[in-house]
């Protein structure tokens, strides 16, 4: 049995979760081409190794980020969503791909 350390809840069972991909930035509504958005819903970097992923705890309705390594799928840290995002509602530590 696999198991998910849940930021909220402890070391969980994983069929739990559900990923729900690669953290991304959404691009500015107001100012954003149909290219930016298409670029933002289909084009996923996919990359091997250590991606950050938004999860979902399913039982709690706790959603929650994991940065997980691809190749060996092993989780390497769980937390909660707080401290990724800034007061602008944009994640701290990630730039625009524009």
């Amino acid at each position: 049995m696999k198991i998910m350390p849940c930021p909220l809840n402890g070391p969980r069972n994983i069929s739990e979760f559900v990923c729900h991909g690669e953290v991304e930035i959404e691009p500015v509504p107001a100012t954003a081409s149909d290219r930016d958005w298409a670029d933002y819903l289909f084009m996923l970097d996919n990359e091997a190794g250590v991606v950050r992923e938004w999860w979902y705890h399913t039982p709690t309705s706790y959603w929650f980020i994991a940065d997980r390594n691809t190749v060996t799928d092993e989780i390497l840290r769980t937390y909660p969503t707080e401290e990724l995002i800034e007061r602008r509602g944009r994640p701290a530590d990630f730039e625009s791909k524009s």
